[in-house]
């Protein structure tokens, strides 16, 4: 009974928060500066956090500035906040998430860049994009898995927009992410999405949990050093699957 009047409010507080969101997005982003812009949106990231029941802690070093791509495994559909939350970065998503109701607006007033991944074309358009970017000094991130694991085993890394970090000549960055039970401190799989599950049975879930501390773990960033994009994407898996499980 108390778990679910939890839920109920926390449900409320992600709603106006999610409502609020909005409104920013709507009436004062065009007046904002991008860093005022940027600002805004590890903020509303941090509290969304908070409305769900969810803690931070940022292990490791986040960048301090750009370029630089970040790599993490990826877990959950709160991934994308917790990144924001610790580091505001401009993530790259697949291209139907631009239509979805709500979300959609949000990740594209945060800066997301759109990918069709079922396009070879696309993804050579979009490692064009993404160079462009980091040589304009900005922080991009990918989920090189291409879909949410089950958080037990990290699932292959596709490295083929690792390319436009070798074409840049920038340095990759590996994050692990983790959700830890607060009162046991153990691994919790609560807010994870994978398979057929649907993802308001995932946020149900996550919000009827106990408390959960949201971990991401920097590890150090580094540079190709003569690998191409496939030895490399090997070597960032070794050091993302270490991160995530410290």
């Amino acid at each position: 009974m108390l778990r679910g009047l939890r839920a109920c409010w926390r449900v409320l507080r992600l709603v106006l928060h999610a409502a609020q969101g909005l409104l920013v997005v709507a009436l004062r982003f065009p007046r904002l500066s991008v860093e005022q812009q940027q600002a805004r949106v590890q903020a509303w990231a941090l509290g969304l956090l908070a409305c769900a029941g969810v803690t931070l802690e940022v292990r490791g070093t986040p960048p301090s500035q750009g370029p630089v791509l970040l790599v993490a495994n990826h877990l959950s559909w709160l991934d994308i906040p917790v990144m924001h939350a610790a580091r505001y970065c401009r993530f790259i998503s697949k291209s139907d998430v631009q239509a979805w109701p709500i979300v959609g607006t949000l990740a594209t007033a945060a800066g997301t860049l759109y990918i069709e991944r079922a396009s070879r074309r696309d993804a050579l358009r979009m490692v064009g994009s993404m160079r462009e970017a980091l040589l304009r000094g900005e922080i991009l991130a990918v989920f090189p898995e291409g879909t949410t694991g089950d958080g037990r085993t990290l699932l292959p890394f596709h490295p083929n927009l690792l390319q436009a970090a070798l074409q840049a000549d920038v340095p990759v960055q590996p994050i692990g992410l983790r959700f830890v039970d607060r009162a046991s401190g153990q691994t919790t799989h609560a807010p994870s999405y994978i398979g057929d599950e649907t993802l308001v049975g995932s946020i149900w879930r996550t919000l009827t949990a106990p408390p959960i501390t949201a971990v991401a773990h920097f590890g150090m960033p580094e540079r190709a050093q003569g690998r191409d994009r496939r030895v490399w994407g090997q070597a960032l898996h070794a050091a993302v699957d270490d991160l995530r499980q410290r």
